[in-house]
């Protein structure tokens, strides 16, 4: 199977309707060689085309593990500051959320092992970016989750997510104050042990 395989499963896609994602994602699961392709084409940024392999990625690490993110992760880490479609932003700050949950678990995982810190630091340093310039709500309380949870290895990234969203985010709209404050609550409990 070909990257112009994979391009006409793609260009199938109508729009990000579970049933269109699921099917992609399926198609791709069943040729695992596909998954190197569709990393590639999410990160072609200035193509179209990388907004329906950005949802059926996240899809695919949603709904059939995030393992399937992980022989990518150089990639996905050094190129996700790059993305810049809003719904390619989207799907690429729920990945990040799900490395964030799958990192900071209490079980032993395959991310634990091969999500390195300089991996850490690329998803922390564009979470950042993509909380103080202008972002869907979704990808701001995707990444103040994100965020947090990486913080809880790194106390600094606790006391400047606190401030942006002290100070910018829970000003933007009444879904970012609902997800800013339960952050808020997140990092003031820590801070109380």
């Amino acid at each position: 199977m070909s990257v112009d395989f994979l391009t006409s499963v793609l260009e199938n896609v109508d729009n990000p309707a579970r049933i269109n994602r699921d099917n992609a994602s399926n198609i791709v699961l069943a040729q695992p060689e596909l998954i190197k392709y569709l990393v590639d084409i999410t990160f072609e940024v200035d193509n179209k085309l990388s907004i329906k392999a950005a949802w059926v990625l996240e899809w695919m690490c949603t709904h059939h593990g995030i393992e399937n993110i992980l022989p990518y992760l150089d990639i996905f880490s050094k190129h996700i500051s790059e993305v810049h479609f809003d719904s390619a932003i989207r799907p690429c700050a729920k990945i990040c959320e799900h490395l964030a949950t799958a990192y900071t678990s209490k079980k032993e995982n395959n991310t634990k092992k091969l999500l390195t810190q300089n991996h850490i630091d690329l998803l922390v340093e564009t979470g950042f970016d993509w909380l103080i310039t202008d972002q869907k709500i979704a990808v701001k309380a995707y990444t103040m989750n994100t965020l947090y949870l990486f913080g809880l290895q790194k106390d600094w990234i606790h006391s400047e997510l606190e401030h942006i969203i002290r100070t910018k985010v829970i000003h933007e709209s009444k879904g970012c104050e609902a997800r800013g404050k339960k952050i808020l609550g997140l990092i003031e409990k820590r801070s109380t042990f």
